[in-house]
């Protein structure tokens, strides 16, 4: 049986991080292997109830620390009931944000202590780091454009930010891509979706056998 393997996808909003692992996904898919495609928050049936709560524009009195700690929730039974499983058959699991995002959105973008996330993080988690993981990176100003071109549903509570906080996640990515040079990649999400498409795949064949 092939090693499972965890590869995330980090991003600020309207980076093309959903859109990327579609394609992402029907890539690998035709090399036979099993791909699991999720995301976070959510990803399973508890974890997408926090989802819920978390991302719901009426919860804009919703603390930062409160914040933080329903993700972490969310994260822990995610990881428990539906990637281990996957990795432990030997399974691509493509996911849509994983520990990254607490640094940098709760930590970059609202100020929380960085060293009680990473220990969050790690509590949630047991441990478990992604293999690999895509930094798709583009200016704030010109993801928040995207998401209002594009829109064509509700406003969830963290469209809610001011441009400042998102800049403030953008370069909290930015951060942790020179911290994690082993494991953190970056990918020009300013361009069309066919360069991002080639980047990403030239960035994971550069690092693994898949």
């Amino acid at each position: 049986m092939k090693q499972g393997f965890l590869l995330s996808i980090e991003g600020p909003d309207g980076s093309g991080k959903s859109t990327l692992i579609q394609e992402l996904a029907s890539h690998f898919s035709d090399t036979g292997r099993e791909v699991v495609v999720t995301r976070e928050p959510g990803g399973a049936r508890i974890a997408e109830q926090i989802r819920e709560i978390l991302l719901n524009p009426d919860h804009a009195e919703m603390e930062a620390k409160t914040e933080l700690l329903l993700y972490m929730a969310s994260r822990r039974q995610h990881l428990v009931e539906k990637v281990l499983p996957a990795l432990e058959r030997g399974a691509l699991v493509l996911m849509d944000r994983f520990i990254d995002s607490s640094l940098a959105y709760q930590g970059y973008g609202r100020g929380l202590d960085l060293e009680a996330i990473h220990w969050l993080n790690q509590f949630a988690t047991d441990g478990k780091n992604p293999d690999l993981t895509l930094l798709l990176d583009l200016p704030a100003e010109q993801g928040l454009g995207r998401i209002q071109a594009n829109r064509s549903g509700d406003v969830d509570r963290l469209d809610q930010e001011d441009l400042s906080w998102h800049q403030r996640v953008r370069q909290g990515y930015l951060q942790l891509l020179d911290e994690n040079p082993n494991r953190l990649v970056k990918v020009d999400a300013s361009l069309d979706l066919p360069e991002v498409l080639d980047q990403a795949l030239q960035r994971i064949a550069e690092r693994l056998s898949l």
